[in-house]
Parts: structure tokens; C-alpha cells; sequence
């Protein structure tokens, strides 16, 4: 079985162990000079689906350390999109929970069999591969595959009570834009100038405008939570 990494952008685990991204970017070379052609998957995932399984989530490609499960694996115009959950309580998930929030690991590696492949000039295109797994890894080869999402407890109890007209504190709101991605320097400005005066007027009430912009709030961050392809 080959292996091939992918670098992990990622902002923040979930709570409960959830996250999503891209397995494998489409049309990148790796370090080594080899490219993942869209369609490289299809074949495999057909045959997953067929059979009613997934691609393994292992531990550095340990067969012996499965640490969760993926729960869905589709090719779009970008990549490989997977989304899963380690399993906490099992030792090894739990490590690697603590180590991705921290950002003491970076990485994610597909592991694979190639069916199909052709060269290109000091390249080779990867045609067709039989997927076995992806790993959570120390050391990616690939920067271009990111995580593009994670779900976390605390910003869906935020849009909850944005939805029910209860909106969260301003210091809230300013750790949510840190779970985004925003730059910490910029969280305070946003939250204090722009949300501050959106969740509450000078008298007290929210007029039509606010109330837009909120509703706008609301559909960004179910966004988040909820990406599509």
C-alpha cells in the first residue's frame, strides 16, 4: 500500500471530535512529483458505497490504532471532501484530539493502492486508485489540502440563540471569529464595533437593518457548521 500527505490548516477540532476537509487536492504535485487527477477516486468510492463501508481512519497508517470513523467521502471539484469523528475515549483518539487543537499535528495521509497512472514531463498523474484509508499523520508532504470546516458545541449553541433572538455576549462572538480563522488583532474591533452595536441600539431594541444583518450572521455560520459541496 502507497501513502500520500496532506498538510492540515486546521483553526479547530470539534467538542465531540468532528471535523471536515480535503483528503487530496486535485491537479497539486506533491514533493514527490506526483499529481491526483480528478476521478482518481470515483471507482473506489462506488465500490465503498456498494459495500456499504468507508475508508479507514488510522494513526499514522497503524492498522493496529484505528482512532475514529469517516462518515462521508465524495469527490468535487476540489479534491477528496471527507468528513469524520474520532472516537473519544479510545486512548490513541484522545491523544490525537488534544494534539490537533493544539496544532501539534498537521496532517493527513491517504493511503492507497494505483491502479492507473501516466507520466507528464518530470510528473506522474495518479489516473486511479483504490482508497484503504486516510490518517491523521505528523508530517505532511502537501500543503495545498485543508481543513475547511470543524463543528464545535460552542458555535452551534451560538447560532441557536442567534436564531431564537437571544444573542451571545460580545466576548462570545469574539471567540467565535478566533474558531473562523480571524486574526486574533482584528477579533476585539469586529466584535465591539460592528456586533456590539448589532445585538443591541441605544434604546435597547434591534431595528430592520440590524435585524438583516443578523439574519446575514446566522447564514454564515450555518455555513460553517453545515459546509456543502
Amino acid at each position: 500500500m502507497q501513502t500520500k500527505d496532506f498538510d492540515l490548516d486546521l483553526k479547530e477540532v470539534g467538542d465531540d471530535g468532528t471535523f471536515a476537509g480535503y483528503g487530496s487536492i486535485f491537479g497539486n504535485a506533491d514533493s514527490y512529483g506526483e499529481i491526483v487527477e480528478p476521478g482518481a477516486f470515483a471507482a473506489s468510492l462506488r465500490a465503498h458505497a456498494k459495500a456499504k463501508t468507508m475508508p479507514m481512519m488510522l494513526w499514522q497508517h497503524d492498522t493496529w490504532q484505528p482512532i475514529g470513523v469517516w462518515t462521508l467521502m465524495e469527490e468535487d471539484q476540489r479534491g477528496l471532501r471527507c468528513e469524520g469523528r474520532l472516537l473519544l475515549g479510545v486512548k490513541q483518539a484522545d491523544e490525537a484530539h488534544i494534539m490537533l487543537k493544539a496544532g501539534a499535528i498537521r496532517g493527513l495521509s491517504i493511503g492507497y493502492r494505483e491502479l492507473a497512472a501516466e507520466p507528464d514531463g518530470n510528473n506522474r498523474r495518479l489516473k486511479k486508485l483504490d482508497l484503504r484509508e486516510v490518517s491523521i499523520v505528523s508530517f505532511p508532504a502537501n500543503d495545498k489540502a485543508t481543513v475547511t470546516s470543524v463543528k464545535t458545541e460552542r458555535a452551534a449553541e451560538f447560532v441557536r440563540r442567534l436564531r431564537e433572538g437571544e444573542p451571545p455576549s460580545t466576548k462570545e462572538f469574539e471567540d467565535i471569529l478566533g474558531d473562523l480563522g480571524v486574526p486574533k488583532a482584528l477579533r476585539a474591533g469586529i466584535a465591539s464595533h460592528g456586533y456590539a452595536k448589532a445585538i443591541r441600539s441605544e434604546s435597547g431594541g434591534i431595528d430592520p437593518a440590524v435585524k438583516s444583518a443578523m439574519t446575514d450572521l446566522r447564514a454564515a455560520l450555518d455555513g460553517f457548521l453545515n459546509p456543502r459541496t
